[in-house]
């Protein structure tokens, strides 16, 4: 059901090299960047009367205007179940705890006397948010993605989610009850690159955004990636992936149970164990036949993800080795299911997120830690990070700077200006001292007024 990699007895190979030995999921954004190349423009053309032809094309709906009516809104709240309305409205209170805190304040440093940088953090004016369709309903993607733009102050809020024949041309009632219980009220029937580029360019119903953020599939991050530059993007988010790193005292029954629950997103999903206990693998191998038996999405998700080559088994040598393992991956889920489970979490460097210990699951990250599940795949959370508050931020310097402040400097301005052959721009500073000529002593020479 699921292969092995076996990187013990030798020692490691450093850096790609290691990268190059270890399981990912084929996904060519590059290849889906030329299909989606022409749609994007057909948007931006013909705005609403493109998208509404996408929508009768890819989703089988036909749709009189793309915006969801208020009172769509209002009803699908109004019917969610209240068990449903209880988990989304609990899941929504702990982030705002965790992304309330995330929230950067306005600093000034005073460089010299008379002489200020104040960095303050304005966030973007307009944001277009994804939620995606498909084989799953994501309430929890709007959460994650309305939440830390809130709480960093965007003003304008949009969000698009596919249109569903099931309901009508609408997005799925769950993802519009979010959007009512966040205050969300405009909301696009609109799915793939087709919505991302309706953010991008806008319409005559949608104004043009400056960033757009949420998960998506490969036409979603082919979208992006065509339209970088023009609007800030959150990631280029691939298939999901969940690592393991557990050790002897690791339950295989919860690994298995973890590796299963990334596994029904998707068939590229990847689940990968990182052990090193043969005796582990072993047993979470002979406990993953009773539980994916046991579920739902069988043979068009958790079977073709676990034996695809995204997934895998990998033995080491040492729990070390695990770690430079783990860290060369990069996983999107990171979970540490070993002795002294926060002391090696604490040593990673390279995750979307780490869960720590046999009792926070990724799943519990998925909807109420209060962390973020919007986050890097493809081994990008080696330098990338998941969505927060700072995603909506720009950090703007303003400096501040007295005549005697300047006048301090500005023989060290010039020299480094004819240093880089760029005259005027010490010509610049020189202008407002008269052209008066600097004194290696008192540095420079500043006439009064």
């Amino acid at each position: 059901m699921i292969s092995r990699i076996d990187l013990r007895g030798d020692t490691l190979p450093e850096g790609g090299a290691l990268r190059d030995l270890l399981p990912r999921a084929e996904f060519d954004v590059e290849a889906a960047l030329e299909k989606v190349r022409p749609i994007c423009e057909d948007v931006h053309h013909r705005g609403t009367a493109a998208l509404i032809e996408y929508a009768q094309k890819f989703d089988g709906v036909k749709l009189e205007q793309v915006r969801v009516p208020a009172e769509a809104l209002k009803t699908a709240l109004d019917e969610l179940d209240p068990a449903v309305r209880a988990a989304l409205e609990e899941s929504i209170r702990r982030a705002r705890i965790v992304h309330r805190d995330q929230r950067r304040t306005e600093h000034t440093t005073q460089v010299v006397p008379g002489g200020t940088v104040t960095e303050k953090w304005v966030p973007v004016e307009r944001v277009g948010l994804y939620a995606p369709g498909g084989r799953s309903v994501y309430p929890s993607s709007v959460v994650m993605n309305v939440v830390p733009a809130q709480e960093a102050g965007v003003e304008s809020i949009a969000l698009a989610s596919p249109p569903q024949k099931e309901f009508g041309g609408l997005p799925h009632p769950t993802i519009l009850a979010a959007c009512a219980l966040l205050d969300v009220d405009e909301v696009y029937a609109a799915g793939g690159a087709q919505a991302v580029a309706m953010f991008a360019y806008g319409t005559d119903e949608c104004a043009p955004a400056n960033m757009v953020t949420g998960p998506g599939n490969i036409w979603v991050a082919a979208a992006k990636r065509y339209f970088t530059g023009r609007i800030g993007i959150d990631t280029e988010a691939g298939p999901t992936e969940i690592a393991v790193l557990a050790d002897s005292t690791a339950d295989p029954v919860h690994v298995a149970a973890d590796l299963i629950s990334q596994a029904e997103h998707d068939p590229l999903a990847a689940a990968v164990l990182v052990t090193d206990s043969a005796e582990l693998a072993d047993a979470v191998e002979k406990e993953l036949e009773p539980q994916v038996a046991a579920t739902k999405h069988v043979e068009d998700r958790i079977k073709p993800a676990l034996a695809g080559k995204q997934s895998a088994i990998v033995l080491v040598d040492s729990l070390e080795d695990g770690l430079k393992v783990v860290d060369a991956y990069g996983a999107e889920h990171l979970e540490i299911q070993t002795a002294d489970a926060a002391a090696w979490a604490a040593r990673v460097r390279n995750a979307g997120a780490i869960f720590v210990g046999p009792w926070a699951p990724v799943s519990l990250g998925d909807y109420c830690a209060g962390s973020n599940h919007v986050l890097p795949t493809g081994g990008c959370a080696c330098h990338s990070s998941g969505l927060s508050v700072q995603s909506f931020l720009r950090g703007i310097h303003i400096v501040d700077y007295t005549r005697d402040a300047l006048a301090e400097v500005t023989h060290h301005v010039v020299t480094l200006a004819e240093a880089e052959d760029l005259p005027a721009h010490g010509a610049a500073l020189k202008a407002r001292f008269g052209g008066a000529e600097p004194d290696k002593h008192s540095g420079w020479k500043v006439p009064r007024a």
